[in-house]
């Protein structure tokens, strides 16, 4: 009588042609292909970071390092220290110029922000029509040169149709970037109505976002546009509308091209913003070193302000569950 074992039955490894047990090799196969991807991630990459490094990276150190230095183009580099900075500190001039940019930043931020969030609101809750956010995207393919020089033309106080048409009206003539009081409001307007559509297009964007089952939902329970929009609109593009401020407030200290085209600083400095203060003692009186102090002022002022805006804004978080 044949007894059956009771040990369980030995697995037979499978084997190769060559008698050796064959594993899968998943794991070489995925470090493979992450090793693939890595390449060509970076190949992609390489453009841009080369020109990060040699128009971005550079400049800033090189800038940085000349700040401690008198230099002017001329004669070597001589190394002052703090210098350039004590001057900064004790120039009136550069406080004036930096309370010229920041009344600037105050009226072209503010401006701008609201009706590009009116624009983008409307664009959202009456019409998508491209045709309509082609037409707003308009002024910003303008240069900000050409944009200025036109706009100088048409605010001239004497041939002006503007001012023509201010007289017409049977009003004054005014002196829009002639007059110290007139000067800064004009340039930050005429800058709202180049950059208002490219900034209310990011917005619009933010807004598609948002999903519109509670726009009907806020409907069904009788809310009315208003209220929509700021109990939904506005919670929900914050997160948009934060880094929007960001870049648009970035921007703005940095004005230089529409000043230079239109009032070259004037009247009597009410115009010369920071960056046309800077430009004039570089390229006007060749004191780099002293510019470049300047130019790392404005840095680390506006890396605080971006750091600020991000706390304060909570940039990084979203209401969108």
């Amino acid at each position: 009588m044949t007894v059956a074992s009771s040990s369980p039955p030995s697995r037979v490894p499978l084997r190769g042609v060559e008698g050796t047990e064959t594993k899968p090799k998943v794991g070489k196969a995925r470090e493979h292909v992450g090793r693939g991807d890595g390449a060509l991630a970076a190949l992609f990459i390489a453009p841009a970071m080369l020109g990060f490094l040699v128009f971005l990276l550079w400049p800033t150190l090189r800038g940085i390092w000349l700040s401690f230095t008198r230099f002017n183009l001329l004669t070597p580099a001589e190394w002052v220290g703090l210098d350039n900075y004590v001057r900064m500190v004790n120039d009136p001039i550069f406080w004036d110029s930096l309370t010229v940019t920041v009344e600037y930043v105050v009226i072209n931020i503010g401006v701008q922000t609201v009706v590009a969030l009116a624009i983008a609101v409307l664009l959202q809750r009456l019409t998508q029509s491209a045709v309509l956010r082609g037409l707003v995207l308009t002024p910003y393919l303008m240069s900000n040169v050409v944009a200025g020089l036109v706009w100088l033309w048409i605010l001239d106080t004497q041939l002006g149709i503007g001012n023509e048409i201010i007289t017409a009206l049977g009003a004054d003539r005014i002196p829009f970037l002639a007059d110290e009081t007139w000067a800064i409001p004009t340039i930050a307007l005429i800058n709202v109505w180049r950059h208002v559509g490219y900034t209310a297009l990011l917005l619009f964007a933010g807004l598609q976002a948002i999903p519109s089952y509670l726009y009907e939902a806020a409907k069904v329970d009788g809310a009315s546009e208003w209220r929509m929009f700021w109990r939904i609109t506005m919670p929900l593009l914050r997160p948009v509308l934060a880094v929007v401020l960001i870049m648009t407030v970035i921007g703005s200290f940095q004005v230089f091209d529409t000043v230079a085209v239109t009032t070259a600083g004037g009247p009597a400095n009410a115009t010369n913003v920071l960056q046309y203060y800077i430009y004039g003692s570089a390229f006007g009186r060749f004191q780099f070193g002293y510019a470049s102090a300047m130019s790392v002022a404005l840095l680390v002022v506006l890396s605080a302000i971006t750091v600020l805006q991000y706390r304060l804004t909570r940039a990084g978080q979203t209401d969108l569950g």
